[in-house]
């Protein structure tokens, strides 16, 4: 009987694998190795828990302990071989199995694994999607056009990695390369056409989707955020522009709505390589421009301006302009693989592929009050949230319940604060994941901004701190009359909040329902888009009293 760490690692492999020799891998990774033949592996593997029989496991060095301290238990799992460095081809020696050696072991995985699995652009063709704010949304909106378009589509992302309609389960945002180049092997096995991935700074930098070749790579946007990981801007932006190298993607589309994509745009076309801009906020010279943007209904209806006078009509029906600038992206995506503009416009129209359910991203719970949850857990996306969610009606307020995660970035928590008291009327500060931290510290430095704020700026905001974060929503619906709208952020989908290494489970979309109805106020019922759901079917009424623009 396999381990649970097995059993999690089973879901992303093809359920056929031809075994690969040895030698052809170390070719593949520019090694040298002798004494191999005969040995062929069918799979790759970084956790020695994991390794399935026939597998190469990857030994690499970690913080404390080398991996290749492990080699026994992953040769009494089956593994064939052990790819590690020379520091742990010593300790590997004792396992008694063909050793792989390189100086470095993580630059070369994602090489190895494309060689075991046959990866390969076309099938399925791969669209990346990075930026800090709005990846996930845009990957939704893609697949969801790419359905229109008559694929069979997978999705790897934040909430959830869905090949066809079957759920693989991760704990990871992106997972890594050999897990990676193993789902693109079992997508194409099931006859998958086209895949949508979120692709995180995280990923690039630990070289997680090495080895892959997307067709399209998208960029959303970069504001501040992860700098506990990247120390500058500078660093972050060279992080995502790892992505737009030619030798991992075909096309790019990028959104030149800020410096950093302008920038983008302009160091990928110096290279030669084929590059899309797109100006989604006017003013800015680009290939594809958004135009006539207008309300319609809880969205918004635009038009898309492209090259040799190319025009598609578009809309989205999810809230704020800037799921116009993520809709956009994914359209201009489609374009720039080659689907022709007439093809592409008769998917727009057929079925509205733009207004899907994103879980945890612009969530409607209840119309009155307007009640939204939403995943914007940096000073811009919090920005544009409560602008999005901003009642049409004068006497309307935006109730905004957030708070910062610990252990990370703490110099955006007063600029979020203060982001919060400029834009909301009442800003109620909680806890979102303290992680190691002290929760009361981190929400002092939240309310400190929001106040400093209020002071500095005469502003009329009304800042209250409420902890623990469930008794935060429920404040915030004690404090919201009929016209009102209320907005979760922070977290979205998340089902799980850490507090000093402990997980408690907390959804902020259950616990605004259940602070709703206790008030005697109506909900939606929670809803999930499955394969071949109509709009219709899960679009729901509108918010009353919600500004569309």
């Amino acid at each position: 009987m396999g381990t649970d760490q097995q059993e999690a690692e089973r879901p992303f492999r093809p359920a056929h694998q031809e075994p690969v020799a040895l030698a052809e891998i170390a070719a593949a990774a520019g090694m040298i190795v002798d004494d191999v033949a005969g040995v062929a592996v069918t799979g790759v593997c970084l956790d020695s828990r994991a390794v399935l029989p026939g597998d190469l496991y990857v030994a690499l060095p970690g913080a404390r302990v080398h991996g290749a301290r492990f080699s026994a238990q992953a040769a009494a799992n089956g593994a064939a071989a052990i790819l590690t460095d020379d520091a742990g081809a010593v300790l590997a020696a004792e396992a008694g199995l063909p050793v792989l050696r390189t100086t470095a072991v993580r630059p070369v995985i994602g090489a190895v694994a494309a060689r075991v699995y046959g990866t390969r652009a076309e099938a399925p063709a791969l669209f990346g999607v990075t930026g800090t704010n709005g990846k996930t949304t845009t990957t939704y909106f893609l697949r969801s056009l790419l359905r229109a378009l008559g694929h069979q589509t997978g999705l790897i992302g934040t909430i959830e990695i869905v090949a066809g309609t079957t759920p693989i389960p991760s704990v990871l945002t992106t997972p890594e390369a050999p897990q990676l180049h193993a789902l693109m092997a079992r997508m194409r096995e099931s006859g998958i056409t086209a895949a949508a991935m979120e692709v995180s700074s995280h990923s690039l930098d630990f070289e997680r989707v090495a080895g892959l070749m997307y067709l399209v790579a998208g960029f959303t946007n970069l504001t501040q955020d992860h700098l506990d990981l990247h120390g500058t801007m500078e660093d972050y932006f060279a992080s995502k522009a790892g992505l737009f190298n030619a030798a991992t993607s075909r096309h790019a589309v990028v959104t030149v709505d800020d410096e950093w994509g302008a920038r983008l745009a302009a160091e990928r076309r110096a290279a030669g390589a084929p590059t899309l801009s797109l100006a989604t906020a006017g003013g800015t010279d680009a290939d594809w421009r958004v135009e006539n943007v207008r309300p319609d209904g809880l969205g918004h209806a635009f038009d898309l301006h492209g090259p040799d006078g190319a025009t598609l009509r578009a809309g989205t029906g999810l809230p704020g302009l800037f799921n116009v600038s993520n809709a956009a992206l994914a359209v201009v995506m489609l374009a720039a693989s080659g689907v022709e503009i007439p093809t592409l416009q008769e998917a727009l129209e057929a079925g509205d592929p733009l207004t899907v359910e994103v879980p945890g991203r612009m969530q409607v719970i209840a119309t009155r009050p307007a009640a939204v949850v939403d995943f914007a857990h940096n000073a811009d996306a919090l920005e544009r949230a409560i602008d999005a969610v901003r009642p049409a009606s004068g006497d309307g307020r935006v109730i905004v319940v957030f708070g910062a995660t610990g252990d990370r970035d703490a110099t955006k928590r007063p600029i979020m604060g203060a982001v919060a008291a400029r834009h909301g009327d009442v800003v109620v500060v909680t806890d979102d994941d303290p992680h190691g931290e002290e929760a009361s510290g981190i929400r002092a430095a939240v309310i400190a901004g929001a106040r400093d704020a209020v002071r500095a700026e005469g502003l009329a905001a009304e800042v209250v701190e409420s902890a623990p974060r469930a008794d935060a929503i429920a404040e915030a619906v004690r404090l919201a009359r009929p016209q009102d709208t209320i907005l979760i952020a922070g977290r979205g989908h998340e089902t799980v909040q850490e507090i000093a290494g402990v997980d408690h489970a907390l959804d902020d979309r259950v616990e605004l329902r259940r602070a709703l109805a206790d008030a005697g106020y109506d909900v939606l019922v929670p809803e999930r888009i499955e394969s071949g759901t109509t709009p219709d079917q899960f679009r729901g009424p509108s918010p009353e009293g919600v500004k569309s623009s």
